[in-house]
């Protein structure tokens, strides 16, 4: 019998911290950490790097290779932590497995602090000048659907906080 699986998806805009946030809560829980860019298309990446917001239709392929991952991930029965903007309930909904337990983690904050935040990021192909796309689609999710934590609080803070809701 597979063991219980447990994912948890930190999600929300770029530059909203979810990769360190995800990494440092996976160490804190002894998972696995996956980060959802690893999962674009490369036609996603380029268009990306050229300022080129992405359509549903282009993320959809995204979502369904993170979907992918989620069952291997049951298969082999091995819980983690995942990065994925998942901005809309539809891709939200898309992730959801059956069978696989999926906690969602909500970075909010203030545009403002993720705008500083892309502006200083180097080497990533996300840039400061997609977060107006990434705000216009961005569904809020609500208290029941996921647990929602302050962007601008300290890592290990948030880390707690989600550690904390978890047990």
């Amino acid at each position: 019998m597979v063991s219980p699986v447990t994912i948890i998806v930190v999600m929300g805009v770029s530059g909203s911290g979810k990769t360190s946030l995800g990494s440092a809560l996976a160490a804190r829980l002894g998972w696995s950490f996956v980060e959802g860019d690893d999962f674009h298309p490369i036609h996603n990446i380029e268009a990306m790097a050229a300022g080129i917001p992405l359509t549903d239709r282009e993320r959809y392929p995204w979502l369904q290779a993170l979907g992918q991952e989620i069952k291997r991930l049951q298969a082999i029965g091995q819980s983690a932590v995942i990065t994925c903007s998942a901005l809309k309930q539809a891709y939200r909904e898309s992730l959801r497995a059956p069978a696989v337990a999926i906690t969602f983690v909500y970075l909010h904050g203030e545009r403002v602090l993720f705008q500083e935040r892309l502006q200083q990021r180097q080497g990533h192909f996300m840039g400061a000048n997609l977060l107006a796309s990434q705000w216009a689609d961005l569904e809020i999710p609500t208290l029941e659907e996921a647990i929602r934590v302050d962007a601008a609080q300290p890592i290990q803070a948030l880390v707690q906080q989600i550690y904390e809701r978890l047990r």
